[in-house]
């Protein structure tokens, strides 16, 4: 059983809320937070970690212009309140939800976030499509090159867990373990693999 998103099938007209969310407000309201919980985090040493949005939706998907879907919501969000405890949640099978070319944008995103120290935890996981039509697969089934994908988190140095995120599953009622166990494996494998190299 494989989570899929199809915006082609969605009810993309009915609003969510009684009028429209912008941009703009969305960006005074994540102001707003940060403002008032960065300072705290990073005097308490606390790393704050944002999820994107999941998954990718055009501005204005019924009624909400959703700002934290894709990288350049991320590059925006983590100018907002520099401190070294406030970054991102790394979802590499949303990040490849959010952009057209995903086998070669998702190691460039990694990259640019991991340069600045600012990747807290990477859900490492894959999908098959790309924008607005989308199926949830095992690492190793998806457009993305997971290998290539852990290689760049190891070229900036990141330190900190990679793990699994959704996971296909089936009818046994053990699915999720046996999906997660075989993800930690892959995971391990990964990184394993790129410490050996060179």
């Amino acid at each position: 059983m494989y989570s899929t998103w199809d915006l082609e099938k969605a009810d993309a007209d009915t609003p969510r809320y009684d009028k429209p969310v912008t941009a703009e407000e969305n960006w005074r309201r994540i102001t707003y937070f940060l403002e008032r919980v960065i300072p705290v985090a990073t005097e308490c040493k606390v790393r704050m970690a944002c999820h994107p949005c999941d998954p990718w939706l055009p501005p204005g998907y019924r009624g909400v212009d959703r700002v934290m879907g894709g990288f350049d919501g991320f590059k925006q969000f983590i100018e907002i309140c520099p401190s070294p405890y406030h970054g991102v949640n790394l979802c590499l099978g949303c990040m490849a939800e959010s952009v057209e070319d995903p086998l070669n944008e998702v190691p460039e995103i990694i990259r640019y976030l991991g340069s600045r120290d600012k990747i807290f935890l990477c859900h490492f996981r894959n999908i098959v499509g790309k924008r607005n039509k989308l199926k949830e697969v095992w690492p190793d089934e998806g457009v993305m090159n997971m290998h290539r994908n852990m290689q760049a988190l190891k070229e900036v140095g990141y330190q900190h867990m990679c793990v699994p995120d959704h996971a296909p599953g089936h009818k046994d009622p053990h699915s999720m373990r046996q999906a997660w166990a075989y993800e930690f494996g892959y995971i391990q494998a990964m990184i394993q693999a790129v410490i050996d190299e060179n």
